[in-house]
This record gives structure tokens, C-alpha cells and sequence, in this order.
């Protein structure tokens, strides 16, 4: 086993030097740090935020179907991922300007991941940038994802550099064609500087299969794809060769009135049959979710907003912290479902259900008393 797997610390009842004991105090102590229109940007999606909604209550519509009496007293929620020993099958998702939360952004996440276990996917478009993130953590287990802002060469330069900076993977983000409307920064006639600075927008509206094909014959590095939503990409990315099918609907912050991630999971499940493997991000934010996402047939769970709520609380710590905390009720989880490692999970653990809470981007935390919708 790999040194970094080890017993999330502190966890148990009665831990108080501790100051988080409970995944949602990341996120009242980030809404005490942050402004509002680092607040919004992180709670807010698209248009109507229904897609956002949809994540959750697909989430909230699997139950699961328990086994018991099989010695549950070791469990191992380690998996293999890169020809990496990770300690949960979990990703810290790509997300834009990190620096909103906390100064060390990107480079504090990816130095949480590495010395946790898990891995970090670098946004192009969050600070410091690849080297610099690479320098911070240069054993964690990075990928590298980019929006594409130039032409063919543009694309190589930073291909290029992302293998010589020793990232595992790299990604392309597909479903950010035109930016979508985020209601709550144009209500407030609020935009980000990160947004003022964006250059060369025209390059990804005319993104295509092309460059998919670019970078696979090019390159010899693992190709994602971020934002496939239907089995029919998913066959065509199988046809380019691709490594990696990120299902994901942008946190619901592109196309409002999606899917849920997890309604399309077993679509793409279904058409891939193995033949690549697979990531999913959109509204994770518990053990139980994660679990959920891997007995349907997911490699790898990216973690978006938590990740910024535990970065805004309290930086690389929290992030750590996070982690540590998911990973208890991970194991928590795995322990109550009878199964002692996530190899011994399939989709018979899971059975539709009614969903119980009215899903919102904070209804995994019930005990939250947060108003997300006040200004």
C-alpha cells in the first residue's frame, strides 16, 4: 500500500482541535471570507441554474442496495489511476480563477492533492500557471486542462510544455463554445478580470474534432476530453482514440436545462464498454457521491465547488482538510454498502429512488443555513 494511504485523521467524534469536523463548515467559513461577487461566482450557474440543480437531485435519485454480514473491518479506498497509487478515486476538478479565494490558488490545491493522495487538474485559465503549479507540487499527480485560445501552434506550444512539466494527462475542454450567461454577475453589472483579460475566445467557438486529431498524432501524452454529454460523442471519441471521456456539464454553469452528470454517466458508460475510462465532475460533494459515481461505472470524481469552499475557508489546510473528511465517509460508506474496496462495487448497489431534499447547490448539506439565493 501506498505510503500516502493512511487514516483520515481526527475525524471521529470528540476531535475538537480540529476546527472543521463536518464538510459543510467549509462553506460557512468561506462565505465569512469571501465578497459577494467571489460568493456568486462559485455558488452561481447558468441562466436559470437549473442544469446545476439537476446534478444534485440526480445524485439524490440513487439509493442503495446494502449487503451485510462480509467482515468490513479493512477497507482499502485506494485505487490505480496513471500508474499512480491514489488514495481515493477522486480528482480536485479544473476551475477558473482560484486566486478569488485564496492568493496561493491552483499552486495551494495541487500541493493538498500531492501530499493527500488525490489528483489535481489544472485549469488554463487559474493562476499560477502550468510551470509555476508544477514547481509547487512536483509529486502530485497533475493533469493539465486548456482552453483552446489560438490557432494549431498555440495548442502544441502548450501540449508541449505540459509533458515537459511531467503533467499525467491532458484535457480538453469541449462544451464552451459561446460563454454562457451568468445571471447573477450581470445582474450586479459585475465582471470578473479574468473575464477582461480573456483573449481569443473566436478559437474556441470553432474548436472540432480536428484538434483532437492534432494532439493524438502529435503527442504521445493521455488526451480527455471535458464536456462529452451523450454516447454519440463518446463514440467518436473512442474513434480518435482518446484515453479519457470526462463527462461533465461545466457544473451547470455553460448549457442551462442539462442533464444531470449523473443521468448521463450510464449512457456513456454503456457506449464506451471499457474501452476508455472515465471521469465525471458535476455536484459531488460527499462520500456517498463519490461512491455512487464509481459503482456506475466512473475511474475518477471531480470535485469542484467543495474545493473552492475548503480553499476559501482556509487555504491549502482546508483543502487537505477536505479531503481527509471525504475520505472518512468514503470509507464509511464502502464499509455500511458491505464492501471492502471499490473493486468490489458494480451497479447492482444502486436502485432508483425519490429524491428527498429539493435539490440546490447546497442541499447535500441540510444542516447548512446558508440563504443561496438572497443578495
Amino acid at each position: 500500500m501506498n505510503e500516502a494511504i493512511r487514516p483520515a485523521r481526527n475525524v471521529e467524534l470528540g476531535a475538537s482541535e480540529e476546527p472543521f469536523q463536518n464538510l459543510h463548515e467549509f462553506i460557512r467559513k468561506a462565505r465569512a471570507n469571501l465578497n459577494q461577487n467571489a460568493w456568486d461566482y462559485i455558488i452561481g450557474a447558468a441562466e436559470t441554474e437549473t442544469t446545476m440543480r439537476r446534478n444534485r437531485m440526480a445524485l439524490d435519485e440513487i439509493a442503495f442496495r446494502p449487503r451485510v454480514l462480509r467482515d468490513v473491518s479493512r477497507i482499502d479506498a485506494s485505487v490505480e489511476r496513471f500508474g499512480r497509487t491514489m488514495r481515493l478515486p477522486v480528482m480536485l476538478a479544473p476551475v477558473g480563477a482560484l486566486e478569488v479565494f485564496e492568493p496561493g490558488a491552483a499552486a495551494s490545491v495541487a500541493s493538498a492533492a500531492g501530499r493527500f493522495g488525490a489528483a489535481h487538474m489544472l485549469s488554463s485559465v487559474s493562476d499560477p500557471g502550468l510551470e509555476k503549479v508544477a514547481e509547487a507540487a512536483p509529486n502530485a499527480l497533475r493533469l493539465y486542462q486548456l482552453y483552446v485560445r489560438g490557432d494549431d501552434a498555440f495548442v502544441e506550444d502548450v501540449v508541449s510544455r505540459a509533458i515537459a512539466n511531467d503533467y499525467a494527462a491532458f484535457c480538453l475542454t469541449v462544451d464552451t463554445a459561446h460563454y454562457s450567461r451568468r445571471e447573477r454577475d450581470i445582474a450586479k453589472r459585475y465582471v470578473r478580470e479574468s473575464r477582461l483579460r480573456a483573449t481569443g475566445g473566436d478559437y474556441q467557438k470553432a474548436l472540432d474534432w480536428r484538434t483532437v486529431k492534432l494532439i493524438k498524432d502529435k503527442f504521445k501524452i493521455p488526451l480527455v476530453i471535458k464536456g462529452i454529454a451523450t454516447a454519440e460523442d463518446a463514440q467518436i471519441a473512442l474513434d480518435h482514440g482518446v484515453e479519457w471521456i470526462y463527462v461533465s456539464n461545466h457544473g451547470g454553469r455553460q448549457l442551462d436545462h442539462g442533464r444531470g452528470a449523473m443521468h448521463v454517466l450510464p449512457e456513456i458508460v454503456d457506449a464506451v464498454k471499457g474501452r476508455a475510462k472515465i471521469m465525471v465532475d458535476g455536484g459531488f460533494c460527499r462520500g456517498s457521491d463519490v461512491v455512487k459515481a464509481i459503482a456506475a461505472g466512473a475511474d475518477l470524481v471531480g470535485i469542484g465547488r467543495l474545493q473552492c469552499w475548503a480553499l476559501a475557508a482556509a487555504g491549502e489546510a482546508g483543502v487537505l482538510r477536505m479531503l481527509e473528511l471525504l475520505e472518512d465517509e468514503v470509507v464509511r460508506t464502502l464499509g455500511l454498502l458491505g464492501a471492502t474496496s471499490f473493486a468490489k462495487l458494480d451497479k447492482s448497489c444502486l436502485h432508483p429512488a425519490t429524491a428527498t431534499n429539493p435539490p440546490g447547490v447546497f442541499s447535500a448539506f441540510p444542516l447548512l443555513d446558508i440563504e443561496p439565493y438572497r443578495y
